[in-house]
């Protein structure tokens, strides 16, 4: 048996409706579930788990994702279903660099049938993730920005002095500490993978894997003048692990202790922070993806 939390925004579009007509036609054991408010996606996932429901597909953007993971989380590593994404959101970061179908019947198919894989299950202070997690100028990206974080990365100069302005950018002191490394910086930007891309399709961490037990980590820091944006832009070709405003590495954990609040995002969900842990669950969760998926770092 398997169940759709499906976002309530999604709930009545006729595609959705017809994908999961299709799937029981097909002889599909699925029940669906809708959310009304923040919180019941995580809710009924758990419930999920507590009635030996053997897979939930969660129907909606990246923030669904989210919440439903958090709501396996719950659950004991015996009791979690395996999870499939039905992507319904405006980014989907997660989904197409999973290399999902994005229409509705496809992509439910997707869910109920591919393999489920083992991935790793990053969280941030109490709050887990899958994907990325995004810390000042890159937290402030939504997905219908997606240029101004473009022009930022590798765009041309007059549009990175206009991303720039308009979106007023600040930087945020603190130190950043990980096994075997410690910085401090003002960071402009600094990006949490486990997945590879955000903010609508910049692929921040690229060479991020579900499976190998480890964050990317990007950090772009002390670019207080327009003529070190550009010398931050130049070094971020080559990601150094320690540059002058680039540092890349791998780690399975680190803190930033930050003077002040700073925003953040994880998979899509805005919240604030003074400073935070993170930490990795290597396997916790099984993900249904196709087999020739590039963010895997082992075979199926």
């Amino acid at each position: 048996m398997a169940r759709l939390i499906l976002n309530g925004k999604s709930a009545q579009l006729p595609a959705v409706r017809e994908a999961v007509f299709a799937r029981r036609e097909a002889g599909d054991d699925l029940e669906v579930r809708v959310t009304w408010e923040q919180g019941d996606a995580a809710r009924l996932a758990e419930q999920a788990g507590r009635d030996g429901v053997a897979r939930v597909v969660a129907g909606g953007g990246d923030g669904t994702v989210n919440e439903v993971v958090n709501g396996l989380m719950r659950l004991s590593p015996g009791q979690r279903p395996g999870l499939g994404i039905l992507p319904l959101g405006s980014a989907n970061d997660l989904a197409t660099s999973l290399g999902l179908p994005l229409e509705a019947e496809p992509a439910l198919a997707s869910a109920l049938q591919l393999p489920l894989r083992r991935i790793d299950v990053p969280r941030l202070d109490d709050w887990h993730f899958l994907n990325m997690a995004t810390c000042g100028f890159g937290a402030e990206i939504t997905s219908s920005t997606p240029k101004t974080l473009k022009r930022v990365l590798g765009g041309g100069a007059y549009s990175l002095i206009g991303a720039v302005k308009a979106w007023d950018y600040r930087l945020y002191p603190g130190v950043l500490r990980w096994e075997g490394g410690e910085r401090r910086a003002e960071v402009f930007m600094l990006a949490i993978g486990n997945g590879r891309q955000s903010g609508g399709g910049q692929a921040l961490t690229p060479d991020a894997s579900l499976d190998d037990g480890l964050l990317d980590v990007l950090l772009l820091h002390d670019v207080a003048s327009l003529a070190r944006l550009r010398a931050m832009r130049r070094e971020l070709a080559s990601r150094p692990e320690r540059g002058r405003y680039v540092d890349a590495f791998r780690t399975d954990g680190l803190a930033f202790e930050a003077e002040e609040e700073l925003p953040v995002t994880l998979d899509g969900e805005p919240l604030h922070r003074r400073g935070f842990r993170v930490a990795i669950s290597p396997g916790a969760l099984a993900l249904a993806a196709p087999p020739e998926c590039p963010l895997f770092s082992r075979p199926p």
